[in-house]
């Protein structure tokens, strides 16, 4: 996936969830942020950042924050591009061969990231977007997330009504170590995992390559439960 109209900037403050002053040609700009967690550890001051530049005088900004760096890897904190990365990557044989792929599914009262048939058997796949790192060792949720058990809790009734369910993890950054729950800062998720693991849903955790300017799905990386 690409971005167009990318400038280089430099962070300086994030007064709240949904917005970040940036100074970019050497004038102080107001960013919108497009990832509503913490993201403490990407957003020190005078962090190098990258942003996607608009000229729509319907914007309340007209940049978006996109892309960070941290020590030497860049990381993607954009929380749409799990979901764009992850439906380039299926289409492109990510899992093998599937048909009747969509985007936004329901099922009963859940709706689901993505909807596809393999081997015949319907399957729903849910995307979660990792950008909390220490020492290349990625954890997930970087806060507390009644969505993201319940959407476990959720795949787990599938497996057992016969349909195929998934988790994907998507790492928004190369060159890490390994993936584990955040049991620290949220041990139901990491309870509803295990138990999601055990019954059958099949867990995926998956490293992206990224530059200033894309992000596209790589490799596996271990999973630790």
């Amino acid at each position: 996936m690409q971005y167009e109209n990318m400038v280089q900037g430099t962070f300086i403050k994030r007064p709240n969830r949904f917005i970040a002053h940036i100074v970019i040609g050497g004038k102080e700009e107001i960013c919108h942020v497009k990832n509503t967690g913490r993201c403490r550890e990407l957003l020190p001051e005078g962090a190098r950042v990258w942003c996607q530049q608009f000229d729509d005088p319907k914007r309340k900004t007209k940049f978006d924050l996109i892309t960070v760096q941290k020590g030497q890897r860049l990381i993607n904190m954009d929380s749409q591009a799990p979901n764009k990365a992850a439906m380039e990557w299926l289409q492109s044989g990510g899992l093998g061969k599937i048909s009747h792929l969509r985007a936004e599914s329901k099922w009963g009262d859940s709706r689901f990231d993505f909807y596809f048939e393999k081997d015949g058997k319907p399957c729903y796949l849910e995307v979660k977007g990792v950008t909390l790192e220490n020492d290349g060792v990625c954890a997930f949720p970087d806060a507390p997330t009644e969505r993201g058990t319940k959407h476990l809790r959720e795949l787990t009734a599938l497996v057992r009504q016969g349909l195929g369910a998934y988790v994907l993890f998507v790492i928004q950054m190369p060159d890490v170590k390994y993936l584990h729950p955040n049991d620290e800062t949220d041990p139901a998720f990491g309870k509803a995992l295990r138990e999601a693991h055990a019954a059958g849903v099949q867990v995926l955790a998956m490293c992206c390559h990224v530059t200033e300017s894309t992000m596209d799905i790589t490799h596996p990386v271990l999973l630790k439960l």
